[in-house]
């Protein structure tokens, strides 16, 4: 979503980076790619599996990195749990030949072996990965994945020799030069997370960078522009699972690790004592949102609002769930507002923007910070003190916080936040150059190997032994494999459920977003829908030949729920691709709207064909938005 990317990436591109491009259908990086492997839907694990034995057979492995930085050398029980020693976890020093806690000074750990302690054998984390990538071979993956071994055994090379392996680089620091660990791979997969088994496919992902030593390290895998402990680093390996739970089913034995997906929680309305929900909630507040049309599963999601007894919309516009749903529409300003601080950093340049109102308020409408600063003074003034003081937290204004006695104005909310951070001039400088850069972002700040301790002093995980932890619990629960079969403590391939669908359902449905496009809410502005003004379905011409459809042909597309039985179908027009596999079809997910005149007759959204729930989702409650459909000439 940054602006910026694009540019760096095709200057980077110049300067020599290689791109691989998987995916299976040819978006909007393919032309700048230097190859493109069309993937099967739903197999991005077993290619990483596949990666990961051929870096380890090949010998493209960060030992130092595994050994000092990563959970790697922690001795593995027969039960599958770490050794520890009063709460420590322990390793086997090659040096004195016997078991240590992991943090004492001056071991060698080792990576690879089995020990024999107090009568019972233990191995090293890494050894336990080892064996367990043994079958997951090139040739194994090539038949799940539908791509060439070669191929596969090719990425995983060229990985490999870029990686640079043991090769360090000099920059300046904030006190003089640094030299830190050189791995110029990445890989960019923030998408891959949105299918069944895609929490597993993105931890095999970054095993593969685990194994090359690409975290934090200069040109190597980045998690967010600064680096720093994530809060659910301590936080989802120490989750109390419980019986009973809230509407989005965090911490349940169902969903122990949770990203609170609004399909689970359509679930959940629908059947509350299923998932030990006691109760439903009786108010929502929809902001700048539309889930009718940006979620999966659209039948679901009526459902679920047709449980809430008062539904609030906050919207600068009648959306289609604020028109079959809401009680009470809030308008909201768009363009007439401020709004900030906004980070606007690169990853070279740390810096921030705000959002500078172009024009007064239209008629009534309000921005959503006055909306809800008018909403808690009308609860009263206990709410709005809370209101303000968790600004003040949010904002970190520590300096010139808030004063909580009185309501502020946007604009006082925000020049608190510049004199908090020293912009010259407050607002008047974002009116008059709009961004304000703080300057280049130190390594010390950007790169793991940088920051004292190294990493922050905590190891990556290449073991998940709470994963395995929740699994048992979750199975003493008496669950359904369904919920459970994911939770392992290295990644593990099985088939995904959609594959259960009959035979006929030959086809994966995938969805993607159009740069024409904001989100799900954006095709009736006339400009932007001149460019695609209307629903198609990419299929390839293959495809196209076997169903007896040509270009602009109409088919009907039917997808099933293989854990259910369920069957939708929706009619749409063909747009003939070779830029995408023969048993994949492909709609943009930008339409399906009713409640403005213009979107009349764009076509259906691909929503309305994706299931939630059960077998559409990943073990921490991420969507999935891919399915098994048959087409068929309409």
């Amino acid at each position: 979503c940054w602006i910026t990317w694009p540019q760096k990436m095709l200057d980077a591109r110049e300067k020599g980076m290689k791109i691989v491009h998987i995916d299976p259908r040819l978006r909007a990086a393919g032309p700048f790619a230097d190859h493109w492997v069309p993937i099967k839907p739903g197999t991005d694990l077993a290619l990483a599996l596949a990666l990961c034995h051929e870096l380890v057979r090949l010998g493209y492995v960060d030992y130092e990195y595994l050994k000092q930085h990563t959970n790697s050398p922690f001795l593995v029980g027969p039960d599958g749990y770490f050794l520890r020693k009063n709460g420590k976890e322990l390793v086997w020093d090659t040096k004195t030949k016997q078991a240590v806690p992991h943090d004492e000074k001056g071991i060698e750990p080792a990576l690879e072996g089995e020990y024999t302690i107090e009568g019972k054998k233990y191995r090293p984390a890494f050894q336990v990965f080892k064996e367990h990538l043994r079958d997951y071979t090139p040739a194994w993956a090539a038949n799940i994945c539908g791509i060439e071994e070669d191929t596969i055994k090719t990425i995983a090379r060229e990985l490999g020799e870029n990686a640079h392996i043991g090769s360090t680089i000099r920059i300046r620091g904030k006190n003089g030069y640094l030299t830190l660990p050189y791995r110029p791979v990445a890989i960019m997969a923030y998408h891959v997370a949105q299918q069944e088994l895609g929490f597993q496919a993105c931890r095999a992902m970054m095993h593969i960078m685990m194994l090359l030593g690409s975290f934090g390290a200069v040109g190597g895998q980045l998690v967010d522009l600064h680096w720093k402990i994530h809060k659910n680093y301590h936080k989802l390996d120490n989750i109390h699972i419980k019986e009973n739970t809230n509407i989005y089913l965090k911490d349940s034995k169902f969903f122990p690790i949770n990203s609170n997906l609004t399909g689970i929680v359509a679930k959940v309305a629908q059947n509350p004592e299923k998932y030990g929900v006691k109760h439903l909630p009786e108010v929502c507040i929809i902001h700048m949102a539309n889930p009718l049309v940006a979620f999966s599963s659209q039948k679901d999601i009526k459902a679920l609002f047709e449980k809430i007894p008062f539904t609030v919309v906050i919207d600068p516009w009648l959306s289609e769930t604020a028109d079959l749903y809401a009680d009470v529409i809030l308008p909201c300003s768009t363009l007439e507002k401020w709004e900030g601080p906004i980070k606007a950093s690169d990853g070279d340049i740390d810096a921030v923007t705000m959002r500078v109102p172009v024009t007064p308020p239209v008629y009534d409408t309000k921005s959503e910070i006055e909306i809800y600063l008018d909403l808690c003074e009308k609860v009263g003034k206990k709410t709005l003190k809370k209101y303000i003081q968790a600004v003040n937290k949010s904002l970190k204004l520590k300096k010139h916080p808030l004063p909580t006695d009185k309501k502020p104005t946007p604009e006082e909310i925000l020049e608190h936040w510049c004199k908090e951070h020293g912009i010259p001039g407050g607002l008047s400088y974002f009116k008059k150059y709009g961004v304000y850069r703080f300057g280049a972002t130190p390594p010390e700040k950007k790169y793991g190997y940088a920051t004292t301790p190294v990493f922050g002093g905590v190891k990556h995980r290449l073991y998940g032994e709470s994963l395995l932890r929740y699994q048992r619990q979750m199975r003493e629960m008496k669950v359904d494999k369904i919920y459970w079969q994911d939770y392992t403590p290295l990644p593990t391939w099985r088939e995904p459920t959609m594959e259960k669908s009959p035979p006929e359902y030959d086809c994966y449905l995938i969805s993607y977003k159009m740069i024409e496009f904001k989100q799900s809410r954006s095709s009736f502005i006339p400009l932007t829908n001149e460019l695609v003004p209307k629903q198609l379905v990419y299929i390839h011409p293959k495809k196209a030949k076997k169903i007896g459809v040509k270009n602009l042909d109409w088919v009907w597309i039917e997808s099933h729920n293989a854990v259910t039985g369920e069957t939708r179908k929706r009619k749409v027009q063909v747009w003939l691709s070779e830029g995408i596999r023969p048993d994949t079809v492909a709609m943009p997910h930008h339409y399906g709207m009713w409640t403005h005149p213009w979107t009349k007759g764009q076509g259906a959204s691909p929503n309305e064909l994706f299931y939630t729930g059960e077998g559409y989702v990943s073990n921490t409650a991420d969507q999935s938005f891919q399915v098994k459909v048959k087409l068929y000439k309409a």
